[in-house]
């Protein structure tokens, strides 16, 4: 949380014992308050992070053919969406402490063509299955995002995640 949030959280809590005469402790430490804060946050900074990014690689390129572009998508302000060739890449909140990343290919045709399996389709529709960044508790309340159980850092989050895109979406 920001620096002064927690102590505002310390005013209220005392504020509301001196008014009601009882005694919460846990007023100020609400942890699913905290997980979904952290998590807008978090996911603000991998924004951040792509941005710069994408903003870098389109800069590099030669033509304006194949640049990634970025969208806002409606669940929450910090959900984005990165696009190039017909594919997609969905960063969102899935709750509290989780954030789900998904790779889609939307294709030339939303309806198999005759000569294709389902399975075929299938494939095509989502070439990665989501994954998701979970938020545990450290010690004295640290919330700490790990992928798979082990903890990351934002730059190779954003490395590992936008080198399939383009790998994927290059084809």
């Amino acid at each position: 949380m920001e620096k002064i949030d927690w102590i505002k959280d310390l005013v209220r809590a005392e504020k509301q014992m001196e008014d009601s005469g009882l005694v919460e402790l846990q007023t100020a430490f609400d942890p699913q308050r905290i997980l979904a804060y952290d998590s807008l946050q978090f996911l603000l900074k991998i924004k951040g992070e792509i941005v710069d990014s994408i903003s870098a690689f389109n800069e590099l390129k030669n033509s304006p053919v194949g640049r990634i572009k970025i969208y806002g998508i409606a669940k929450t302000h910090a959900d984005f969406m990165l696009f190039r060739n017909g594919y997609k890449m969905i960063f969102s909140i899935r709750g509290p402490g989780q954030i789900g990343v998904r790779l889609n290919f939307i294709g030339s045709g939303f309806l198999p063509s005759p000569n294709q399996s389902a399975a075929a389709s299938n494939e095509t529709q989502n070439i990665i299955d989501e994954h998701i960044i979970e938020a545990i508790w450290g010690a004295f309340g640290e919330v700490l995002w790990t992928f798979k159980g082990q903890p990351l850092k934002i730059e190779y989050l954003v490395r590992h995640f936008l080198s399939i895109f383009v790998k994927e979406s290059s084809k």
